[in-house]
């Protein structure tokens, strides 16, 4: 005769690996600067998806790509809790 069991304590087991570790979110919010900047770019990108840009969204596009760049840049020198450039 074959007995039914759940899962409940297989899956529950494993209930400490669901959350991220206290070093996945330092990582996180390493990275929360670039990620920042790559959003504005994708909101000034999505503004125009549907358009012909003006020289404002150029404009703004370009600064949003300036501001991805430098995100980057200072993520690798290990300056990301500086800001630079024009806002």
């Amino acid at each position: 005769m074959d007995h039914i069991v759940t899962v409940q304590d297989a899956v529950t087991a494993f209930a400490d690996f669901i959350e991220p570790t206290d070093a996945e979110l330092d990582a996180i919010e390493r990275e929360m600067p670039v990620i920042r900047a790559e959003l504005d770019l994708l909101d000034a990108q999505i503004i125009v998806i549907d358009r012909t840009p003006t020289e404002l969204d150029q404009r703004r596009i370009r600064r949003a790509r300036r501001r991805v760049l430098a995100a980057h840049r200072n993520q690798l020198n290990g300056t990301a809790g500086q800001s630079g450039g024009a806002a």
